[in-house]
């Protein structure tokens, strides 16, 4: 996937151009996602996910960030924004159960 330019070395400052950059000549689209994932590397969607069972609120969040096509910027925060909107979708239905239940309940 990725090959080795040995005419093109890194020129920041912490390796003084001791390593070759690293390049993928089928589709150069790739390069962007050689960094890091935000929030510690997860990405949104999956922290997203992880701080809904805290806050379900934070679901609904990434849920609209799925339908937004947030992951177009990043294909690699699809799969996380795609497990909060269906774990936002599970959360609603089981909260209008519990409400009709406790509204047949105690009317």
């Amino acid at each position: 996937m990725g090959e080795a330019h040995l005419d093109e070395c890194c020129h920041c400052q912490g390796c003084a151009g001791k390593y070759t950059l690293l390049r993928d000549e089928e589709n150069p689209r790739w390069t962007i996602f050689e960094r890091r994932l935000p929030c510690c590397g997860c990405g949104i969607g999956w922290s997203s996910f992880l701080l809904g069972f805290l806050c379900p609120l934070i679901w609904y969040f990434a849920a609209t960030l799925y339908c937004c096509k947030y992951y177009n910027k990043d294909p690699r925060e699809r799969p996380g924004l795609a497990a909060s909107a269906v774990a936002a979708l599970i959360f609603t239905v089981l909260a209008l159960i519990a409400l009709s239940v406790a509204l047949i309940i105690y009317i």
